[in-house]
């Protein structure tokens, strides 16, 4: 047995989504990339801190997903989510909700607040071909349904996978996913499983600790990413807290290994299926051109058009 050590770390892309969110883009990693690079299954990680209410209160309104899946944790603050199937729910401080878009989800994430910090994470999973098309669902994780293992002080909240016996809030997942969030007092030497083969990083939510073996242990930093390479068939990562303390994200997850044909919020595996999926969006939003010209655009740029599909369909 041997710990995984960390390859790259990352402080992420200040950028901006929705109606003008701002927010850091974690995932995919530049860092001087000519092309941005994905962690298989991971698709994207976005981290929202801010207590300037300029920063998010124009929110997410309506749009599109097709073919994986969102997660979104919060930490501070609240969002209410709606979808056009007349799902509803709200998101507050220490929830997680985990949405199977599948073959198309449309809704919007706007905050509950006008003033105030607001802190947390979405990031998206893809989903295996077979997968794509499966109904959209939904768990909406409350935080006192969260499992939290206690041990000499310490907390490890379990929102997907396992850690030791304790099995996560989020069930049924195909990626089969490990979501922790690990809080450590100053000093504290830790150290858990991660499957081998299994995709992995860690994001570090405050103070800062060393991840990987004493002999090659690397530090990171708050608000930094760190992937964890486990390309030796490692089964684990040994962290050491900072006298600062040290909170973090875990996730890992199997990879899929399939193309990606990514178009914006749509995620799938060739650029036929991208072309048959802005049909159906042209046909659900043929009264807002205000929503349709950009993808109409993207039709019009290849060498099937919009009256090549209506013909076909």
């Amino acid at each position: 047995m041997s710990s995984r050590v960390v390859s790259l770390i990352t402080d992420g892309l200040k950028t901006s989504d929705g109606a003008g969110v701002n927010l850091t883009r974690m995932l995919p990693i530049r860092n001087g990339y000519s092309k941005p690079q994905r962690l298989d299954p991971f698709l994207m990680l976005d981290h929202i801190a801010s207590d300037d209410s300029d920063d998010y209160i124009e929110g997410f309104p309506e749009h599109g997903h097709r073919g994986f899946e969102t997660v979104t944790y919060m930490l501070e603050g609240s969002f209410e989510h709606k979808d056009n199937k007349g799902n509803r729910g709200l998101l507050v401080p220490g929830s997680v909700q985990w949405m199977t878009a599948g073959r198309g989800i449309i809704h919007s994430e706007m905050p509950m607040q006008d003033e105030g910090k607001l802190k947390g994470f979405q990031f998206w999973i893809n989903l295996p071909h077979k997968d794509k098309m499966m109904a959209p669902r939904y768990q909406d994780i409350m935080p006192e349904n969260i499992p939290v293992v206690k041990e000499d002080g310490n907390a490890i909240k379990v929102l997907a996978g396992h850690y030791k016996e304790t099995k996560g809030a989020v069930k049924d997942i195909v990626t089969k996913p490990l979501f922790l969030d690990i809080d450590l007092k100053a000093g504290v030497k830790f150290s858990t499983d991660i499957a081998v083969g299994h995709s992995s990083f860690v994001f570090i939510i405050s103070g800062e600790g060393t991840f990987g073996p004493d002999t090659n242990a690397k530090l990171v930093k708050e608000s930094q990413l760190a992937v964890l390479d486990g390309s030796n068939n490692e089964t684990r990562i040994d962290i050491t807290a900072s006298d600062k303390g040290l909170r973090f994200m875990l996730l890992s997850a199997a990879p899929i290994g399939e193309p990606i044909c990514q178009y914006g919020p749509f995620v799938m595996c060739t650029e036929e299926e991208i072309d048959q999926l802005i049909l159906y969006l042209f046909k659900y939003y043929i009264q807002d051109f205000c929503y349709l010209h950009h993808h109409i655009l993207h039709l019009l740029k290849k060498t099937t058009t919009i009256v090549d599909l209506l013909i076909l369909n």
